[in-house]
């Protein structure tokens, strides 16, 4: 049996419930409205540099991409940006704001099991505030969650607060998320303990080629429920 961890942090996005996808799509139909100018691939491949130059402006979440889309559009066609064109990039940044929850599946099986052995929850994520706010409660998972906490970014600093304000020590608290870079080897660095749990599309600035040290030091599971075994709880 595993020991009993004081606090166990989800990441929200492509753990609890879908993001990434909407991501993907949004990126095909921005390449679509730019397809006059540059192919699909290079169109998509533009819109990551500037996105990723942004981020120390705008941050993770949908509205920053909103504007990384519209710069990138408007440098794509020299200025010549048609309204028709901005008009559509604007709704299609809308539509994913109000995208229904779509969670993943046995999440809340998971979430209600963990709260009825005892086990504090917390959602440690990132992105925007209003977004991640709104999507947890439409989402129907707010109550399985002590605390919600929302970074600007997840690095190491990030978690050394996080748990700082939780006032537990590194090896009382086990990260589970998707994406190795933030959920993982942060975590890891600070003496926690922490579970990948991949979802099927990562957001390339996500991705990870070489752990180091660390490879050996975290848990992959396939699925949310095989939590029940690593924690020693019957499913």
């Amino acid at each position: 049996m595993k020991k009993q961890y004081k606090v166990i942090g989800f990441d929200a996005d492509d753990t609890l419930w879908i993001n990434e996808t909407y991501f993907r799509e949004i990126e095909a139909d921005f390449a679509k409205l730019m397809a006059e100018y540059l192919p699909d691939e290079q169109a998509i491949n533009r819109l990551f540099e500037i996105e990723i130059a942004n981020l120390n402006l705008y941050g993770y979440g949908i509205k920053g991409f909103m504007l990384s889309m519209i710069e990138t559009a408007h440098k794509i066609s020299n200025g010549k940006l048609k309204g028709v064109h901005l008009e559509k990039m604007l709704t299609l940044g809308k539509e994913f704001l109000d995208k229904p929850v779509e969670l993943l599946p046995n999440v809340e099986q998971v979430l209600q099991k963990l709260s009825a052995n005892g086990y504090k929850l917390i959602v440690a994520t990132k992105g925007d505030l209003l977004d991640q706010e709104r999507k947890l409660m439409r989402s129907g998972l707010e109550k399985y969650f002590h605390h919600v906490e929302v970074m600007s970014d997840k690095k190491k600093a990030n978690y050394n607060k996080l748990l700082a304000h939780l006032d537990i020590e590194a090896n009382e608290f086990l990260m589970i998320g998707n994406s190795l870079k933030s959920d993982i080897i942060p975590p890891l660095e600070l003496g926690c303990d922490a579970i990948h749990i991949p979802f099927h599309t990562t957001w390339i600035h996500e991705h990870v080629e070489d752990l180091g040290g660390l490879s050996n030091k975290y848990t992959e599971l396939e699925t949310i429920t095989d939590l029940f075994t690593y924690l020693g709880i019957s499913g």
